[in-house]
């Protein structure tokens, strides 16, 4: 048992790692394709194409699995993925406005507290007055302490940045920190359904799917709910602001479908591996693994975001308020580690 939670604390920060570079290959892409011709790729690869290859793959019978599922469950676990998906339609909208750094850090260390504290309070409410349970809560505590920490640190650099960049500007910073703070509210809403989801699970369990591999069934509704709001979004962009030329036209390479692609891969393969860590760790590995997936996703962007450039022309007491921020959530993956 021990074993296996060690294994999936490290799974689970594997994937933090992946989806904390998922953004990376866009900075590359954005001089000549606009943000949805990008964000349209991404969702058919991230949302569609692998999560059904996945469950394909890794899950015997997966049409029985889907079968003796209740459409209710299926459903359930699809709106949820919907609602994540509004969430995160505007992370992306939000990290092109604010940066990965700040974006990230806002994003998903709201992300990280309501994603733990709602399965455990639905699904585990006598597991909040124990010894684990405050243990999460502590480190659910320094999370939230490292996340204001780096917001700080992330204004601290904008105000350092030159007056004529854009990320500099009042107004677009204000809108990009709300659309992050609507997002942040409602992304958790993916493990809410991850958590829902126990009886598809179980069902894929029941036909043979491996122990870590018998989430993968969950991805397939979940994601598709999320679908309908990134791509929906993406079309409707491509429409107002007739983009789907870009797709097209002389200036675009190769790279930008592979780039685009691999945002997808990036994003669904951090997701993949988390569902795999979770369930080497336990019944309460949804909670405690969300938070070290997340704490890792902001340390990886905020590394990303500084190796891109993000933080050039920034004072060195602004990137040490980063760093002391980025030291808290690795802190915060060690108490929580605490309450597997």
């Amino acid at each position: 048992m021990a074993s296996g939670a060690l294994l999936g604390t490290l799974l689970a920060v594997l994937g933090g790692i992946f989806q904390g570079s998922f953004a990376l290959p866009m900075k590359g892409m954005q001089k000549h394709w606009a943000w949805e011709n990008i964000w349209l790729v991404y969702s058919v690869v991230g949302l569609i194409c692998l999560p059904l290859l996945l469950a394909f793959a890794t899950v015997p019978a997966l049409s029985d699995v889907y079968a003796n599922t209740s459409l209710t469950q299926f459903l359930q676990v699809a709106i949820y993925g919907a609602g994540w998906g509004i969430g995160s339609t505007l992370f992306g909208l939000g990290i092109s406005r604010i940066g990965m750094a700040l974006g990230f850090s806002i994003i998903l260390g709201m992300t990280s507290c309501l994603g733990s504290l709602i399965p455990m309070l639905v699904l585990h409410p006598a597991d909040l007055n124990t010894p684990n349970g405050h243990v999460l809560l502590s480190g659910l505590a320094v999370v939230v302490v490292g996340i204001v920490i780096c917001a700080r640190a992330g204004a601290l650099r904008d105000r350092d940045l030159a007056a004529g960049s854009s990320m500099a500007k009042k107004g677009a910073f204000a809108a990009g920190f709300v659309i992050c703070i609507f997002s942040g509210i409602l992304s958790p809403m993916l493990n809410i359904g991850f958590s829902f989801g126990e009886p598809i699970q179980k069902a894929a369990l029941a036909h043979g799917a491996a122990a870590g591999m018998d989430a993968n069934a969950i991805w397939v509704p979940a994601l598709a709910g999320g679908f309908l709001a990134n791509a929906g979004y993406a079309i409707y962009l491509l429409f107002k602001n007739k983009t789907w030329s870009l797709f097209t036209s002389p200036g675009t390479t190769a790279w930008h479908w592979t780039g685009s692609a691999l945002m997808g891969a990036l994003w669904f393969g951090g997701m993949s591996v988390y569902g795999m860590g979770t369930a080497l760790m336990g019944p309460l590995g949804k909670v405690v693994g969300w938070p070290v997936f997340m704490s890792i996703n902001i340390v990886t962007a905020n590394v990303n975001g500084l190796l891109s450039g993000e933080w050039k022309g920034a004072r060195k007491s602004s990137m040490a308020v980063a760093w002391g921020g980025i030291a808290l959530l690795v802190l915060a993956i060690i108490i929580v580690r605490g309450a597997a």
